[in-house]
């Protein structure tokens, strides 16, 4: 089910695989799940080690990509992988050291 779910009051999440996959910034699940499960993501500076943490709209995701680093704050929690279009508007790309 690819819902948003609403966990103890906090709004509705989505499992960081699943937004990273959805909103286009991974090119499949499973390599999401690896990034997740290896440690290389921080969400909200926390460092998380598994692929079904959950997101939540104002989170701030920092992983790699490529050779950089990426920072994007979640607008958004997709129901779906769409069109490149739509999962752009999902999330705000920042910009580190301005």
């Amino acid at each position: 089910m690819a819902d948003p779910v609403a966990v103890g009051g906090h709004g509705p999440t989505l499992r960081i695989d699943k937004y990273l996959w959805f909103v286009r910034l991974c090119p499949s699940r499973s390599s999401a799940q690896k990034l997740a499960e290896d440690g290389h993501i921080r969400v909200n500076g926390r460092r998380i080690e598994r692929a079904h943490a959950a997101v939540r709209v104002g989170d701030l995701i920092t992983f790699p990509h490529g050779q950089g680093v990426r920072v994007v704050r979640v607008a958004q929690l997709p129901v779906r992988r769409g069109p490149a279009v739509e999962a752009q508007g999902c999330y705000e790309e920042l910009t580190i050291g301005g």
